[in-house]
């Protein structure tokens, strides 16, 4: 059994963009390897993903989250959502961003941060919360598990190649909430 230390889920602060860019690179490299070009991932860069972080965070759309050690201060997971793009009004929000280093992965964090962000979105009014996943990502049955349904088929472009992808969609923002759980 793993022994893990206790973790914060929190909005992210400016300070978390390089730890939040290097948990990026770093969960890109170990889950979509053999999935995604090797030339691609090992082109990500902690400071060109710091940067992106930095403007997305800076625009008033999108709303960040972390999940961080509290014993060493480093975050070690992170989430972004906000308004759905590019799909029908009934998708109220979409889930943009979810990744958590994989030492830490199975031990209930990803399901807290996507637990926060469902509690969020209901109380901002929204019916539903969807999010787009790679066909190919191994770690696609953690948003069945959570009780996601397939919704739509898509293409994303990465790196210049084109890969499948899949929608996945909760209805029942009260239930994925955790409501009446306790919070991790």
């Amino acid at each position: 059994m793993r022994n893990f230390r206790r973790i914060e889920i929190r909005p992210a602060e400016p300070d978390d963009v390089l730890m939040m860019a290097s948990v990026l690179v770093e969960t890109w490299r170990s889950t979509f390897r053999g999935i995604i070009s090797d030339a691609y991932l090992d082109a990500m860069t902690v400071e060109d993903h710091a940067i992106r972080h930095a403007r997305r965070m800076r625009a008033a759309a999108a709303f960040h989250l972390v999940a961080a050690d509290m014993t060493s201060k480093k975050v070690i997971g992170l989430a972004s959502y906000g308004r759905a793009r590019g799909m029908p009004p009934a998708f109220d929000r979409e889930l943009y961003t979810l990744y958590l280093l994989e030492e830490f992965q199975g031990a209930g964090i990803g399901s807290a941060l996507v637990r926060t962000i469902a509690r969020h979105c209901r109380d901002t009014g929204a019916s539903s919360l969807f999010a787009w996943v790679l066909a190919g990502n191994p770690n696609r049955a953690f948003y069945e598990r959570l009780g996601a349904r397939v919704v739509g088929r898509g293409r994303v472009s990465v790196g210049g190649e084109s890969y499948d992808q899949v929608a996945y969609r909760w209805d029942d923002l009260a239930t994925l909430s955790g409501v009446g759980y306790a919070a991790m």
